[in-house]
């Protein structure tokens, strides 16, 4: 089996692509997958927005279900969860676009998760997210 320096070297064929298009040698290019990458790369900014609004979701789940237990800790992740978030939209505004989405899947994931860490029913906490994206973002 022939494999590729994709697949036996990833770095190197990162350096090797690079060098290609420096040097304009488009037919040289592995194309498929460029592509590939070049499209995983706006996905992994994607996964990113998402994880800082779960991480955020939760808190502000978790303050709102189980006060008795609120700390300092949870009021400073939900800062740095939303600064992180906006940091992230602001890097990358064609996310604004997917933004819908992105908070429906982030809030399913922050109930599964305050469900495990509270011990509470999953049904506690509201099915439809309760927070808006001004709640959660401000001003973008």
């Amino acid at each position: 089996m022939n494999q590729t320096l994709y697949e036996t070297d990833f770095v190197g064929w990162t350096y090797q692509q690079a060098d290609l298009v420096k040097n304009r040698k488009f037919e040289e290019i592995d194309m498929l997958n460029l592509i590939e990458e070049i499209e995983s790369m706006g996905r992994s900014q994607a996964d990113k927005l998402e994880s800082h609004l779960r991480v955020l979701m939760l808190h502000l789940l978790k303050i709102k279900f189980q006060p008795e237990k609120h700390t300092l800790s949870w009021d400073l992740s939900v800062k740095k969860s939303k600064f992180q978030a906006k940091k992230t939209i602001y890097k990358n505004p064609s996310l604004k676009s997917k933004l819908d989405e992105i908070i429906l899947d982030a809030y399913y994931a922050a109930t599964l998760e305050a469900a495990q860490e509270t011990g509470l029913d999953e049904e506690t906490f509201p099915i439809e997210c309760p927070y808006t994206k001004q709640e959660l973002l401000g001003d973008l």
